[in-house]
């Protein structure tokens, strides 16, 4: 039970922490250096936030999930799942390592 919970909350965490940082994006024209520096989130996208490792590379970031539930889940996406994003690492199964990141990415 602990480990479909602690999927189910990661995938969504993981999944809310990637639409922010996205639409960080589409506003700003950049990624955040940090995730502190979101705006306008609402008071339950600070549980997303603050269950994942957020690192601004060259041309994208780094995302690792490192909370569910109560645990570190083990979650597995589909490569298309990836494409379009600026996520260039993540501890999440499924990703192509270092991804090439878009070309507006900065």
């Amino acid at each position: 039970m602990k480990q479909q919970a602690d999927a189910k909350f990661g995938d969504q965490n993981f999944k809310t922490a990637i639409a922010l940082i996205e639409l960080y994006k589409v506003r700003y024209g950049h990624y955040p250096d940090a995730l502190r520096d979101i705006r306008y989130a609402g008071d339950w996208d600070a549980i997303a936030l603050n269950s994942v490792a957020y690192k601004r590379v060259d041309g994208g970031y780094e995302l690792d999930v490192v909370r569910g539930w109560v645990g570190r889940p083990t979650l597995s996406y589909p490569a298309d799942f990836w494409q379009g994003l600026g996520l260039v690492s993540s501890n999440v199964a499924g990703v192509p390592q270092r991804m090439a990141p878009p070309s507006s990415a900065r």
